[in-house]
């Protein structure tokens, strides 16, 4: 294995553990009025990070970076698939019933 991914470990984990808990402290603080855009928000960075673990799966041979490129691409794909479904169920929420499901409720 490469020296310089391990004299670069200790420096990118931090920028880990610091924008973890940035994250979690902005979205803790998010009004419930914007959590549906603020989740559209986070499929499309998860989509991004999809994208590029995929691009470092294919041109790395390195255990340690195909390790964890690829528990980016399972955590991003759930990420974004269930951010999507979650979307859309809240959608169904906002549609109108027809007038039989009016009746029957």
């Amino acid at each position: 294995m490469s020296a310089q991914v391990f004299a670069d470990l200790p420096v990118n984990l931090l920028i880990f553990v610091l924008s973890t808990i940035l994250g979690i402290e902005l979205i803790r603080h998010v009004s419930r009025l914007l959590h549906t855009p603020l989740m559209s928000l986070t499929n499309a960075i998860s989509s991004v990070s999809f994208i590029a673990a995929l691009i470092v799966l294919s041109e790395t041979r390195n255990d340690v970076l195909v390790t964890l490129a690829t528990v980016a691409v399972a955590l991003a794909f759930t990420n974004i698939t269930s951010g999507f479904l979650l979307t859309e169920r809240i959608l169904r929420m906002f549609r109108r019933r027809n007038k039989k499901e009016e009746k029957k409720a």
